[in-house]
């Protein structure tokens, strides 16, 4: 038994002899190592790691210092240590063998100290087997059982409790060694794939310095390049805007830009010597023009066709979307003039066709508007019975009015108002009124339309055309137009003797006239001028009318010797029982009532009137006439001179009073003159 080479420490009754024959046994005697050993590792060397392939490539080449060198064999069992819930093998041993044991250190000294250990008396006996086996003599030589007693059995039972701690501690060391193996080989699998990623690192590196050096070289080109290359480059999104978005702010603006880079390019292609690049990219170029062209008159002819559509408000849609998009024009023009002269002229014939159509549905709206018919019947010096029976039959149909009184006609000069009056109004209309007023309504309407127009094409084509090619614009727009309200003047004109509305007609043509001018729109003064024209003659026939009136009024009266007095003799000697010139009255004349209230309108219209007007020249000729009349009447009164001088000086003095509140230039004249006639007849 293995176990009796280490019981020194048994009782001494034990016999050693059997021991010491073994001691002298010609077999070796091996030294036991008591020290925690582990067993040797499969396919490894014991005197190298098995890492130390995998690191030789990574690892330094310098020496290290023979003190800190590896020793032969795996250092994994001297770095190692031991559990903390495993016990020490030794003291295993030591509480089987119940006695202290020398612990090996692996020096000579030990070695030599533990040979010289004093050892019991059975021990150094020498023992001769001679040629008997160890068992044979075991059988000669049979130990009493009393010497054998010197093995408790306790001890015996000890060991066999102990031997199945030893084997699950040796399963344990072969664990921690399985263990150990794996983790090896990780580590060895780690140090490996750590060589690889160390590797591609050092590749990184190297791309990423490559790549650095590329980035900085094509920033430098980029610096340099950058801003030619951005001349003439057109971004995608601005090709795909042009090509396939809808028309709208941003459609301009990407508009604005390709006509930038067109003009660009142009001129890089017509110098001595031209870009490459700009060569290239102007068939591209010029295929987006071609493109933006065609989009821009589609979207031109839809627009013009909405103008064509009934009850269509058309400055809706020039501001909202014409004048707002006047660049579209302005690059129409520029690329394409022909196509341009195109859709301005199927503008001109549709605004021809829209203001011409929109005015003949007002005329005839105004048309329908009741006015005071005015005859020879109502001039200043008409026959008192036709006069009272064209009266009579007014008041049956019209209504009362006095066509020589200003009344409150005056009004429509001062009026803060310009709006036009609305057509369903012009055509509900029961009240009668004068030709001033769808005079005024329909130039007043025509004046609105025609700044609007004027302002429309100025804004959308003054980029590509100049004055006068606007102001042809503008005529061939108007031109039906204007002959419409020429032709509504003419109507209400030519066939009335109202002097006092066409006066007003005339001044309120002046008013357009000052309104046109302040809004700075020139292109309506023909058509203001053609007014005139038709206003101001038709204005003289029939004060020249209202003048022969007196005339032929004047004419027909008769002495007291003729014994047949006309009507106008009549009228002198009205109120009179007898025709005896001494009992005539001196008041003034019936028709000096009418002349004053015609020239009191006359007046009150014309307080602003210049020096070249006819007003002054038609107003003399009729006062002319009227002083002649009075003169006439003057003598018919009587033969006494007092009796006379009083008839003119009243009726002097009653024009003087109703011609006191005009104002003007042409109110003085005419009161002064009157004054003056007075004031000769008292002196």
């Amino acid at each position: 038994m293995w176990l009796d080479r280490f019981s020194h420490h048994t009782t001494s009754n034990g016999s050693p002899a059997p021991l010491q024959a073994r001691s002298s046994s010609a077999a070796p005697r091996r030294s036991m190592q008591l020290a925690p050993s582990m067993p040797n590792r499969p396919h490894l060397t014991p005197r190298t790691s098995s890492l130390s392939d995998s690191t030789r490539a990574n690892t330094s080449t310098i020496s290290l210092p023979a003190g800190t060198r590896s020793t032969n064999g795996s250092t994994l069992r001297h770095e190692l240590s031991r559990p903390s819930n495993i016990e020490d093998p030794i003291d295993v041993l030591e509480r089987i063998l119940g006695s202290k044991l020398i612990r090996h250190a692996g020096g000579n000294e030990d070695a030599q100290a533990l040979a010289s250990a004093p050892k019991p008396d059975d021990l150094d006996r020498d023992i001769e087997f001679g040629e008997l086996s160890l068992s044979e003599y075991l059988q000669q030589n049979a130990v009493p059982v009393e010497v054998q007693s010197h093995a408790p059995s306790s001890m015996t039972e000890e060991y066999a409790q102990d031997k199945v701690k030893l084997e699950e501690l040796h399963r344990s060391a072969i664990a921690c060694d399985d263990v150990l193996k794996s983790v090896e080989i990780s580590l060895t699998n780690f140090q490996r794939d750590l060589g690889v990623v160390s590797a591609e690192i050092e590749t990184l590196q190297n791309r990423s310095t490559i790549l650095n050096t590329r980035l900085e070289n094509r920033k430098i080109v980029e610096t340099l390049l950058g801003p030619a290359v951005e001349e003439i480059s057109i971004s995608p999104m601005v090709v795909r805007i042009i090509s396939e978005g809808p028309i709208n702010e941003e459609w301009q603006k990407a508009l604005g830009e390709l006509e930038k880079r067109a003009s660009l390019i142009d001129s890089r292609t017509k110098t001595a010597t031209p870009s490459k690049a700009a060569l290239e990219m102007k068939p591209l170029v010029d295929n987006l023009i071609m493109k933006a062209i065609e989009r821009i008159r589609d979207f031109f002819v839809v627009q013009i066709k909405t103008l064509r559509s009934p009850s269509i408000n058309s400055q809706v849609i020039q501001q909202q979307s014409l004048v707002k998009y006047r660049d579209l024009y302005t690059f129409l023009a520029k690329h394409h003039i022909q196509l341009a002269e195109e859709i301005g002229q199927a503008y001109i014939n549709t605004m021809r066709w829209y203001y011409f159509s929109c005015f003949t549905r007002y005329r005839h709206a105004l048309d329908k508007m009741l006015l005071f018919h005015v005859d020879r019947s109502e001039t200043v010096g008409a026959d008192p019975a036709m006069r009272n029976a064209r009266q009579n039959t007014n008041r049956q149909h019209q209504g009362a009015h006095d066509a020589l009184s200003i009344g409150r006609r005056a009004e429509i000069l001062r009026s803060a108002s310009y709006a036009a009056l609305p057509s369903y109004l012009a055509e509900e209309s029961k009240s009668y009124t004068y030709i001033e007023t769808p005079f005024r309504h329909f130039n007043l309407a025509l004046v609105d339309n025609v700044t609007f127009e004027y302002s429309f094409l100025t804004a959308f084509f003054s980029p590509t055309s100049s004055f006068h090619q606007l102001s042809r614009r503008f005529a061939e727009i108007f031109e039906p137009t204007f002959t419409l309200g020429q032709s509504l003047t003419k109507e209400l004109i030519e066939p009335t003797y109202d002097c006092l509305g066409i006066l007003l007609c005339v001044r309120l043509n002046q008013a357009f006239a000052f309104e046109l001018q302040r809004r700075k729109i020139p292109v309506a003064e023909n058509y203001l001028n053609a007014t005139n024209i038709l206003l101001w003659p038709r204005f003289q026939v029939v004060m020249d009318a209202h003048s022969e009136s007196v005339k032929h009024l004047a004419s027909g009266l008769s002495t007291a010797r003729s014994g047949a007095p006309t009507a106008a003799a009549k009228l002198i000697f009205a109120g009179t029982s007898s025709g005896d010139s001494s009992k005539q009255s001196t008041a003034p004349h019936s028709l000096t009532q009418r002349f004053g209230q015609f020239l009191h309108g006359i007046l009150t219209i014309s307080k602003e009137a210049g020096d070249d007007e006819p007003v002054a020249n038609s107003l003399g000729r009729l006062r002319t006439e009227y002083e002649a009349f009075l003169a006439k009447a003057s003598r018919s009164a009587g033969s006494e001179t007092v009796k006379r001088e009083r008839f003119l000086a009243n009726n002097y003095a009653l024009i003087l009073t109703i011609v006191e509140g005009a104002e003007g230039k042409l109110a003085g004249e005419m009161r002064r003159h009157f004054e003056g006639l007075r004031d000769d007849l008292k002196g």
